[in-house]
């Protein structure tokens, strides 16, 4: 699934589709509202997956190797 290139674009593409961070693409939620997610639980679906994944991204400090898939 994660080398999978258009699971990567999906995520670059996709924004969040309710709360606070409404319409915001999921790569470019803030850092810390994806580490209360990931603490709270992410849902148990597809979105959660992409979150789950923006999460490692961005505790990793790798949000510039997606920066070419926009």
């Amino acid at each position: 699934m994660f080398n999978d290139k258009e699971y990567l674009l999906k995520i670059v593409r996709t924004h969040m589709p309710f709360g606070k961070y409404k319409g915001r693409l999921l790569i470019d939620l803030p850092e810390g509202y994806i580490v209360w997610f990931a603490q709270q639980g992410f849902p148990k679906d597809e979105l959660g997956k992409m979150l789950g994944f923006v999460y490692e991204i961005k505790l990793n400090g790798l949000e510039y190797l997606l920066n070419p898939l926009r």
